[in-house]
């Protein structure tokens, strides 16, 4: 695939995960998360509270509970309950992974990761580079 082609393929997936990141019900920040494989869309995701937990993300004072998870996480995990492979897939996300989800995509398999929005904390996508897995920032999505 061209390098043209494949940035029209990227955008089109980040706008598709920004979408996405519409359904969470976090007040905070809404995340949303697309895995593709073989240009499938093979999982989805956003962040929140986990199944059957009423979908409050934060506390009384704004802070977001220690429960919610992630939207990669929750890609991660639906992969993991089908019988579909991350591994060689790309992760589609409206914000950068931080370090505990930066092991799981790793863990998962997944070989490329691209993102809209960084993360306060750079050291998930350090950790990615380090690991080998490709990562694309994309800002501006035109």
């Amino acid at each position: 695939m061209t390098e043209n082609k494949q940035r029209q393929y990227d955008v089109a997936y980040l706008r598709m995960a920004s979408e996405w990141s519409k359904l969470s019900y976090c007040k905070r920040k809404q995340v949303g998360a697309l895995i593709v494989k073989d240009k499938m869309i093979i999982s989805d995701g956003y962040n929140g509270t986990p199944t059957g937990f009423e979908n409050i993300c934060e506390d009384e004072e704004g802070y977001t509970k220690w429960y919610v998870l992630h939207a990669e996480a929750n890609a991660i995990s639906k992969v993991a309950a089908s019988t579909q492979s991350c591994k060689g897939a790309t992760l589609y996300i409206t914000m950068s992974p931080c370090q505990q989800c930066s092991k799981l995509i790793h863990q998962a398999g997944i070989s490329r990761v691209v993102f809209k929005q960084a993360y306060k904390d750079e050291s998930g996508l350090k950790f990615l580079r380090k690991a080998g897995v490709e990562v694309t920032h994309i800002p501006d999505l035109d």
